[in-house]
């Protein structure tokens, strides 16, 4: 395809978004009754602001796209925000926002995206004025980043990957390909092969800076709650299968059935990615036997509970805490994988399927360390969670490789930091000029 060809099909793009412009209001409304879009805030998606830009400062637009990207990208927006500057940062989930709230600092400001079409991009984008856009991971929108562009606006990605689809899909394509990407001033890649993917598709500048989640400290934890739940639990063996997709849950029950024959006092902790499934999952559970607590009724598991369901938001340093063993899901019957980074920093042997290609770096570095097992099936994860259960010291030895792993893959912060500085010095100057005018 040739350079006119390819800035042919972006315009497509953006004529086709203005004529479905119209309709999109049903759309959002669909979204709002299935909980996908928080009621009382749909406007934001329609570059409508509920908040107040303060026009005293510099500010920075930071987007993520959901809960794992907003919590990789908000020690970077915390550093940010220290210097004085506003950072708005937006997300395109109602979970995201909710995490978000939670960790909100002063200089910080949070709203919904707005939807890739042009009267809501630019609407947001004549409200926020920002001087400066860094993107999390792999969130390209083709008319946000021309409107930004018009505007003369710096865009960088950061914390920036290309799963292995992503790739094929934009080398088949890759005169498209290079007319998006030479709308980033920067690229912070997370890996050597992330690094190399942009180049090839025509990015200018790339730098490789390491993954930010690796920065991320342990996620928090309500200490009451921990220890009333291990009170409960005693002195049960514990394992868990986190961040589950369809069909993991069943396998995990399977898993759970199986091992209980030796071990009748076992409790599995099941933590679906998905909150909004849980009722479904209960109804499963339940139906086939098994007693389970739910966290999010505040239910904690009593001597008969077979399965704890964590079906909240925002806990994973609770779940963790209870168990030395995890399986990290989509993984073995949903592909890419999910991040096992919380589960290396809280002490615990991973566990994992092979189709991991969104955290291929993570999981070498584990698995070098010995910090991880891949595992090729059902029958072989419930072999491993049966022998980590019979090898205590194997399941240490496991735990203490994990968080080397991660303390060694940290430093990521203060790279991209590195990788910004060209453009947030102005931004600092602008800052530190206004606090001398104001000091005189």
């Amino acid at each position: 395809m040739s350079d006119f060809w390819a800035r042919k099909a972006l315009s497509a793009y953006r004529v086709a978004g203005s004529l479905a412009y119209p309709a999109v209001g049903s759309y959002v409304a669909w979204r709002a009754a299935k909980g996908k879009e928080e009621r009382g805030r749909r406007r934001e998606r329609y570059g409508h602001p509920s908040e107040i830009r303060p026009h005293d400062r510099p500010l920075i637009w930071m987007h993520a796209a959901s809960v794992g990207e907003s919590l990789a990208i908000m020690p970077l927006a915390h550093t940010i925000a220290q210097d004085g500057i506003v950072v708005l940062i937006t997300t395109g989930t109602v979970t995201s926002a909710v995490m978000i709230a939670e960790r909100l600092g002063p200089n910080m400001i949070h709203q919904y995206v707005p939807l890739d079409l042009k009267p809501c991009v630019s609407r947001f984008l004549d409200h926020w004025q920002p001087d400066l856009a860094v993107v999390a991971e792999s969130e390209i929108w083709p008319v946000t980043l021309g409107e930004l562009a018009r505007r003369r606006i710096p865009q960088v990605l950061v914390n920036a990957r290309l799963s292995d689809r992503s790739f094929q899909r934009w080398r088949s394509a890759p005169r498209v390909a290079e007319a998006i990407l030479e709308n980033f001033a920067h690229i912070a890649a997370q890996s050597d092969v992330d690094g190399e993917r942009y180049h090839l598709l025509g990015a200018r500048s790339v730098s490789v800076v390491g993954n930010l989640k690796a920065d991320i400290a342990a996620p928090p934890v309500n200490r009451e709650d921990l220890e009333e739940a291990r009170r409960m639990i005693g002195l049960r063996p514990v394992w868990a299968a986190i961040s589950t997709h369809e069909g993991e849950e069943a396998m995990a029950a399977d898993i759970h059935a199986h091992l209980r024959e030796d071990r009748p006092r076992l409790l599995t902790i099941i933590v679906p990615r998905h909150v909004e499934r849980a009722d479904a999952l209960h109804r499963m559970l339940t139906a086939r036997g098994f007693h389970v607590a739910r966290w999010s009724q505040g239910e904690l598991p009593d001597p008969t509970t077979d399965i704890l369901l964590g079906d909240t938001i925002g806990d994973m340093g609770f779940y963790l805490r209870l168990t030395d063993i995890a399986f990290v899901g989509k993984s073995l019957l949903a592909e890419g994988g999910q991040n096992p980074l919380e589960a290396a920093r809280l002490g615990t042997a991973i566990l994992s399927g092979r189709l991991v290609q969104n955290f291929r770096d993570i999981y070498g570095r584990l698995l070098e360390r010995g910090g991880a097992r891949i595992v090729a099936d059902a029958a072989d994860l419930e072999a491993t969670v049966a022998e980590l259960f019979a090898h205590p010291e194997t399941r240490r030895t496991m735990a203490t490789a994990a968080l080397d792993s991660v303390e060694e893959m940290g430093g990521a912060l203060k790279r991209t930091l590195n990788a910004l500085d060209p453009y947030l010095l102005p931004l600092r100057l602008a800052v530190s000029m206004d606090r001398r005018g104001e000091g005189r």
